[in-house]
């Protein structure tokens, strides 16, 4: 019996919620590799469900801004260094450059690059230019010597191909064939019974992704919009529903877990993804939640954002706002609801394009990426 193969994967977050990096690892898994797990442990982190794989969560004496990055990938470059590894795997900028150091340590252990966004565009970084300085003079001087790249969408792989002369691969961050083993009802998940129901999901419900407008809207729709998951704006979202006193209507169910939180959208009728596009990487966004939506057949409503739009349209999965403000979504679901009949058929239509577009064709892509070293 052949030895398996050690892949060591990196990321910032504290793991708990991020489905991309999950089902990478869970595929590396799957394909013959140990794989361990390396993200961050926070005050507010929730306790990691079991796992397939190994994980490990670092603490730090910081947990933003500069200070944190310096130390996670000081932190991380020790540990890889240490470790054994056939593959390193960097997700996203913020963890590059401890793996890149160690590679140049480790001659034979390959380095490969998933970049979940165009980083350096993202808002944290676009009104910081010295910030963002820095995070740019890393990507420059590491991207043209990396080898084995791949990206969420097509828009950005062309950026980064064109930026680099690099040939920059897509895996998609589209959900599993969704094959629910424990449906819980609404009522043992504290939804509402008897009411149309809007959700909002994700990890980062933050600035400019539409959830504020969701919640004003709610003032002119007949039905309850769920939130689940958490970002940076919730806390004033909670504040304002209590303004508006929509408690009745806006209900907040925190972060879950994957399997968890679709059950929310399962028995949700329409799901929203409202990005503006304010800045570079929210217009070149793909967000799962819209994969998510498709694979329970919950009909989507979303801004004109170029990816998103591209697989709503061509799978006539929902409707899309040419122009993005609180009265035009309220008109919007509201029209929705009202033809019972065009509801009907895309949620259908959903049901269909969930065969075509899931993880289990996108993992062909990895394929492809890990052959080499996966002996395939």
């Amino acid at each position: 019996m052949s030895k398996r193969l050690k892949a060591i994967v990196s990321v910032t977050n504290d793991l708990y919620t991020d489905q991309r990096v999950h089902k990478v690892c869970t595929f590396l898994h799957e394909s013959g590799y140990d794989v361990l797990l390396v993200g961050r442990k926070r005050k507010s982190s929730v306790e990691l469900p079991a796992r397939d794989y190994t994980t490990k969560q670092m603490r730090l004496l910081f947990e933003k801004g500069a200070l944190f990055y310096a130390f996670f990938n000081f932190r991380l470059f020790l540990f890889l260094l240490f470790k054994k590894a056939d593959v390193i795997v960097s997700n996203d900028l913020d963890t590059l450059l401890a793996n890149y150091m160690v590679k140049k340590f480790k001659r034979k252990t390959e380095l490969v690059y998933d970049s979940h966004e165009y980083f350096t565009e993202v808002p944290e970084l676009i009104n910081r230019p010295r910030v963002q300085k820095v995070w740019l003079r890393i990507e420059r001087m590491i991207f043209p010597k990396l080898t084995k790249i791949y990206t969420v969408n097509n828009s950005i792989a062309k950026i980064y191909g064109d930026l680099y002369t690099k040939e920059v691969k897509v895996v998609r961050n589209i959900s599993p064939l969704w094959k629910p083993e424990d449906l819980k009802s609404k009522l043992e998940l504290e939804i509402p019974e008897n009411k149309r129901l809007i959700i909002l999901q994700g990890a980062g419900i933050n600035i400019d992704r539409g959830a504020e407008e969701a919640v004003e809207a709610m003032r002119q729709i007949d039905a309850v919009l769920m939130i689940v998951g958490d970002g940076d704006v919730v806390a004033q979202l909670k504040d304002r529903v209590v303004q508006l006193a929509l408690e009745s209507k806006v209900i907040f169910y925190g972060k879950k877990p994957y399997n968890v939180m679709m059950n929310y959208t399962f028995h949700a009728d329409i799901g929203l993804t409202l990005d503006k596009p304010t800045n570079m990487n929210y217009r070149l966004s793909l967000p799962n939640k819209v994969f998510d939506y498709m694979h329970t057949q919950t009909a989507v409503v979303a801004t004109e954002i170029k990816e998103v739009a591209h697989v709503i349209r061509t799978n006539e999965i929902g409707e899309i706002l040419q122009e993005f403000t609180i009265d035009k979504l309220a008109e919007t679901i509201n029209a929705l609801f009202a033809d019972s009949e065009q509801l009907a058929k895309y949620k259908a239509n959903c049901l269909k394009a969930a065969q075509v577009e899931n993880w289990e064709n996108e993992t062909k892509i990895l394929d492809t990426i890990y052959k080499v070293t996966s002996g395939k």
